[in-house]
């Protein structure tokens, strides 16, 4: 059986509803609440990688005001800076992000998670 995992902000109404729609249907996931067990780089690395994206930019939270303090760019910005700061700072990661069966998806909105079930 494959461990189906939420990185989980409880402060975070997308990350509370996409919880409650995985236990609606039938599910229960293990809760990762990473801001008190941040990723390390080959965690984060491994996430990008299943999400299927590029950029780490893209499993970022670029609005926050973290993202300025830390000098970061959308477009400048290397790699390794990206999921350093991510690593310094988890706040930086989007949310909520599901993990099953070697692939990984963000549940904005919440019911996206579903593809990947």
């Amino acid at each position: 059986m494959s461990k189906l995992q939420i990185l989980h902000n409880p402060r975070c109404s997308k990350s509370r509803q996409t919880l409650q729609l995985l236990q609606d249907q039938g599910h229960s996931p293990e809760i990762v609440e990473y801001l008190k067990n941040p990723l390390s780089k080959s965690e984060l690395n491994e996430l990008q990688r299943m999400l299927g994206l590029e950029n780490p930019i893209a499993m970022m939270r670029t609005k926050e005001s973290e993202f300025a303090e830390f000098n970061l760019s959308k477009t400048e910005s290397t790699h390794e800076t990206l999921i350093k700061a991510m690593v310094q700072c988890p706040k930086l990661i989007e949310r909520p992000i599901v993990i099953f069966n070697d692939k990984a998806r963000i549940g904005r909105p919440p019911e996206s998670v579903l593809e990947i079930l």
